[in-house]
């Protein structure tokens, strides 16, 4: 299969001649080892179990055969991790080592955090932009730079393609099979991840119907701040046997550390304008996909509008949240910028995506599942300005518009289609 290529591939050629080595971290089958291998002499694959043997036999090998060195995996055997980091010691010259791993070191394992060493890069599924649906017309980056001022350009990406893009899914490998194939595979891979990875990761997972039922209330938790026992309420509700607040808390734990969970936290200024904020994060799977086939809805229901969501009203439109979420922090992560969302404590604001970059400046986002935008619909992000100024540097409405342009208010609606990085 042709490469496709990355957002993240600009942030590699920027740094890689620089960094002697970089780690690629993410979730399993975002396209970790495919970016990397476009860059590597030598792949040691530590999956594969001769590989793996030979090079637990003699660590000294990673400096031993031609850089750039990709090694896959590493963290199924952590030594390596070590290795690398003393080789970067004693010849810190750039482009030597690609690391990639789908999680940290092992339980109960003890590395070096790498700091200063081995840098940290995180990916994530397909972003809208790189699944190739239209040529975007808005850069995010200009936008936060000042330099975008005119606000153009047609989409011809439907509501219908919409939903596609959500359950087909930002896995490379699984987005262009045929839709039953597809099905199996995002189901299989939920399954991998409560029978084998958590206890590859040394977690014992002692009734994984409890736990899938637990992964399950919190993809119906997708776009909303609930609380922890909120989630574990509605996955046990009729159970009198339901797991210990402590396993489900090990649970999440885990998952985040192996990238299944992307909790979008709380806005928090480091110069704080704005009173009585929460702190609670916002809900969101690694891909929305994955809610979707764990709450059981496909694209007809979703269409319709089937089943009622606490946050956003229709199930869509936490789905199309979730995407947008993903999309947005790929592009965000490339400016070398943090994502969060903002809510009051009396929920009486509320702004679905904050971009602060590392100048401080920045870009407020809302959400909204429909073509069209009202004074209605905009009235947090202009609240925002007057507790900002200077420091909000663009408001957006992200829809699922045919247009882009620029209201009289200067908030911009964009199709999330249209939105590059």
């Amino acid at each position: 299969m042709e490469y496709r290529r990355r957002v993240l591939d600009d942030t590699l050629d920027e740094l890689f001649p620089h960094i002697a080595a970089l780690a690629l971290e993410g979730a399993k089958g975002v396209g970790k080892t495919a970016t990397a291998s476009q860059r590597a002499k030598t792949t040691l694959s530590l999956s594969d179990p001769g590989q793996r043997e030979a090079l637990t036999a003699n660590l000294a090998r990673v400096v031993q055969v031609p850089a750039p060195v990709l090694i896959d995996e590493w963290q199924l055997e952590p030594a390596v991790w070590d290795r690398v980091r003393r080789a970067v010691d004693d010849d810190p010259t750039g482009g030597r080592f690609l690391l990639t791993g789908s999680a940290g070191a092992p339980h109960g394992a003890r590395i070096h955090s790498g700091a200063g060493r081995i840098g940290r890069l995180h990916m994530r599924p397909l972003a809208i932009r790189e699944r190739g649906l239209t040529q975007p017309t808005v850069s995010l980056a200009a936008l936060m730079s000042g330099e975008q001022a005119s606000i153009e350009g047609n989409s011809p990406v439907d509501l219908p393609t919409y939903v596609d893009e959500i359950l087909r899914s930002g896995f490379p490998g699984i987005r262009t099979l045929p839709e039953r194939a597809r099905n199996f595979q995002l189901d299989s891979y939920i399954a991998r991840i409560i029978e084998r990875e958590l206890p590859e990761n040394g977690v014992t997972v002692r009734r994984p119907s409890a736990l899938r039922a637990w992964l399950a209330a919190y993809g119906a938790a997708t776009a909303t701040d609930a609380s922890y026992t909120t989630i574990l309420d509605a996955a046990t509700s009729g159970h009198h046997d339901k797991p210990a607040r402590g396993t489900v808390d090990n649970y999440r734990e885990q998952l985040t550390r192996l990238f299944i969970l992307e909790p979008l936290p709380a806005w928090i200024p480091v110069f704080n304008p704005i009173a009585r904020l929460a702190h609670a994060p916002r809900h969101h799977l690694v891909d929305p996909a994955l809610a979707a086939r764990l709450v059981g809805v496909g694209k007809e229901g979703l269409i319709r509008g089937d089943r009622a969501h606490s946050s956003t009203g229709t199930w869509m439109g936490a789905l199309f949240e979730s995407l947008v979420t993903q999309t947005v922090r790929v592009y965000a992560d490339a400016l070398h910028a943090t994502t969060a969302h903002l809510r009051t404590k009396d929920g009486a604001r509320e702004i679905d995506l904050i971009i602060e970059g590392p100048d401080r400046r920045v870009i407020a986002i809302e959400v909204k599942l429909a073509p069209t935008v009202s004074n209605l619909d905009v009235r947090h992000l202009n609240w925002l300005e007057t507790k900002l100024g200077e420091q909000l540097a663009d408001r957006l409405v992200i829809t699922t518009g045919p247009v882009a342009y620029r209201r009289p208010d200067g908030v911009a609606v964009v199709p999330l289609a249209l939105l590059g990085p």
